[in-house]
């Protein structure tokens, strides 16, 4: 097997669904997958788009409403970042989220994070990432965000555009809708003209909690 071929196993784990929930989307033709003889397999970068497809579908736009941004996210949890690679600037982002209330075990939050991301990228293009991870030990989804002051080349973007945003989120193990409704809320609200560029160009985390607001 190829570092770019998955098994049900690793698929599931990267969806947080059970093994049955992929076995049987595979089966139904909802998700992007081929045989070899009579075991399934997926292709890394398929399950990547079709995440990212699924996300910004309108299966997810009409409950974006129901995303309060000042209920998940304060001017505290907004830094910009002057590492330059993927794993120094997802260590420092969740060392500002784990100081949420709602992280109680900060060292789970970093390792998960950082183990998701090796299972597959979290970039979905246009310069933005979005590290998401569910754990038992989070009692409430709580986000923080990276601005980026040097582009981060080494994430693995779909579209080869380095990383200059990072949203990262994290939720209880049974917030599975409002963890879709959350990152599918981000997915389209950065696909509003200009808005990603004042991001970047904002002074102060306040200046980019106002624009998100």
């Amino acid at each position: 097997m190829t570092d770019d071929i998955l098994t049900i196993e690793e698929v599931a784990k990267y969806l947080r669904v059970s093994d049955r929930t992929v076995y049987d989307w595979a089966q139904k033709g909802e998700i992007p997958a081929g045989k070899i003889g009579t075991v399934w397999r997926f292709k890394k970068t398929e399950i990547e788009n079709w995440v990212n497809a699924r996300l910004s579908s309108s299966a997810f736009k009409s409950d974006n409403s129901e995303v309060q941004l000042r209920n998940i996210l304060s001017p505290e949890r907004i830094v910009f970042i002057n590492h330059s690679t993927k794993h120094d600037a997802i260590i420092q982002l969740a060392d500002v989220l784990s100081t949420a209330p709602q992280i109680k075990n900060a060292s789970e939050l970093t390792t998960e994070i950082l183990k998701r991301e090796e299972l597959m990228s979290t970039a979905i293009g246009k310069g933005i990432a979005i590290p998401h991870v569910r754990l038992s030990s989070v009692t409430d989804l709580v986000m923080a965000v990276g601005v980026c002051k040097k582009p981060i080349n080494d994430y693995q973007t779909i579209d080869d555009e380095p990383v200059d945003l990072l949203f990262m989120i994290a939720a209880a193990y049974n917030q599975h809708s409002l963890y879709l409704k959350t990152l599918s809320h981000f997915c389209g609200k950065l696909k509003v003209e200009g808005l990603h560029s004042s991001i970047i160009a904002a002074k102060t985390p306040e200046e980019v909690f106002s624009l998100l607001a």
